[in-house]
C-alpha cells in the first residue's frame, strides 16, 4: 500500500490541544508527529537522535503547521522521566493526547539466546512504556480526560520462534495497557492499545516480500482514527484481526510447527 500523497490537515480537530508523541525521531511516532501537527495540536517529540527530532521539527515548521517542541531522552533513562514529564506538560500547557511508540527489535537468530539484546528490548519496550504512562495515567485521571494510546504488534498475541522476548515485552505491554484501561475507565480516560502488523519502517529492515506492509504514514492516519473512536484494541490494518484469531485458535503443538 503506497503512502499516503499528502496530510489532510484538519485544523479544527486539533487546534487548542496537545499531544506527547515518545519515540518520535523515526517511523510510525514521526509519522504521527506530522500528521497531529498539521491537525493543529501543539506536540511534544521525544526521542534519543537530536539530528532526527531537529529535522521534523524544521520540516513541520516549514509546512506551517502546529508547533512542535522537541525533547532528546532515551526512555532507559528512569531517574529523568518524571521532571521531564512535567517540563513537557509545563512547556505545552498542557496534555490531552499521549502516543507511547517507542520500540527496539534487534536481530535475534533462531539458535541465539543473547540476554543482553532480551534485557534492551525489556528496558525500551515494556520498562519505558510503564514508566512513561504511569505518569500520564496519573495526570488524566486528576484531569478526568485524556487518551493514551500504546504502539504495541501482532508479535504480541502468540509466543513465536524467531521473536521470543519481543513478542513477550508486546505481550506484556497489552496487559498493562488493558489494565491502565480498566482503571482509569471511570475518570473519563481514554486507553487504546494498536497492534500493528508489517509497517514500512526501519525495524522491518528493507524486507520486501512480507505481505499487507503499509507505509508509517498510513499507519499513522489509522491509529489516530482509533484513538478518536474510542476504541479499545485496533489491528493496522485491520485484516490483520482475521489473520490473528485465526493463529490465536492454532493449539501449541501445531503452532510450534510454523517455526515462525
Amino acid at each position: 500500500m503506497k503512502e499516503d500523497a499528502t496530510l489532510h490537515a484538519e485544523p479544527e480537530a486539533g487546534a487548542g490541544r496537545r499531544a506527547l508523541v515518545i519515540g518520535a525521531s523515526s517511523g510510525i511516532g514521526r509519522a504521527l508527529v506530522r500528521r497531529l501537527a498539521a491537525e493543529g495540536y501543539g506536540v511534544a517529540a521525544l526521542a534519543r537522535r537530536k539530528e532526527e527530532l531537529a529535522s521534523l521539527r524544521e520540516e513541520c515548521a516549514e509546512r506551517g503547521t502546529g508547533e512542535v517542541l522537541v525533547f532528546s531522552h532515551d526512555v532507559q533513562e528512569l531517574d529523568e522521566v518524571g521532571g521531564l514529564f512535567e517540563r513537557v506538560v509545563r512547556e505545552l500547557g498542557g496534555l490531552d493526547l499521549c502516543v507511547f511508540a517507542a520500540g527496539i527489535m534487534p536481530q535475534v537468530a533462531e539458535d541465539e539466546y543473547d540476554t543482553a539484546k532480551d534485557a534492551a528490548m525489556i528496558a525500551v519496550n515494556l520498562t519505558g512504556c510503564v514508566a512513561w504512562l504511569n505518569p500520564v495515567a496519573r495526570l488524566f485521571a486528576s484531569q478526568r480526560g485524556g487518551t493514551l494510546v500504546g504502539i504495541s504488534s501482532v508479535a504480541g498475541d502468540r509466543g513465536r520462534t524467531k521473536a521470543p522476548v519481543y513478542g513477550a515485552t508486546k505481550a506484556a505491554m497489552n496487559t498493562y495497557l488493558e489494565s491502565l484501561r480498566n482503571r482509569l475507565a471511570d475518570h473519563g480516560v481514554h486507553v487504546c492499545t494498536i497492534k500493528p502488523g508489517f509497517v514500512d519502517t526501519a525495524m522491518l529492515g528493507g524486507a520486501d516480500d512480507l505481505p499487507w506492509v503499509v507505509s508509517a504514514d498510513t499507519a499513522a492516519r489509522r491509529i489516530l482514527r482509533a484513538a478518536r473512536w474510542r476504541v479499545n484494541v485496533r489491528y493496522v490494518p485491520m485484516r490483520w484481526w482475521w489473520v490473528m484469531a485465526v493463529i490465536r485458535a492454532v493449539p501449541s503443538w501445531l503452532f510450534s510447527r510454523f517455526r515462525i
